[in-house]
């Protein structure tokens, strides 16, 4: 199972950028997906989560209005929508995938099975 994380870069402040995360060798359809981040010195956390077929998700509070998770299961991708970005966004960012992940584990790092290598997201101010 391979998961590809793509998208990440340089953005002023205020500005906009769209992760991508392709997976491969397994049947993307059946696994939930999330994007966690960290950001240097920082433990890994929380960012977006989206059930098998997209009818679920879940935001950290300081991402709500700014970022948006969606899936196209034909493409087996996962995307994340980042606008308004801000220095603080500076981090990297992993996509990974669990099967019928809880409730009670959406937001944890251990209710995934499959990680991603991580794409650098770095916002100047």
């Amino acid at each position: 199972v391979q998961l590809q994380a793509s998208g990440g870069g340089l953005v002023q402040a205020g500005g906009s950028l769209r992760l991508s995360c392709t997976a491969s060798g397994v049947t993307f359809a059946r696994y939930d997906m999330v994007w966690f981040r960290q950001a240097p010195g920082k433990e890994r956390e929380f960012v977006a989560f989206i059930s098998r077929n997209g009818g679920s998700t879940l935001y950290a509070d300081a991402m709500k209005g700014r970022f948006t998770i969606s899936r196209d299961n034909a493409k087996n991708t996962v995307y994340l929508q980042m606008n308004s970005l801000k220095p603080e966004d500076t981090a990297v960012y992993y996509c990974a995938a669990g099967f019928l992940v809880p409730v009670t584990l959406r937001r944890e790092i251990h209710g995934y099975t499959y990680w991603g290598q991580g794409t650098l997201v770095t916002v100047s101010s």
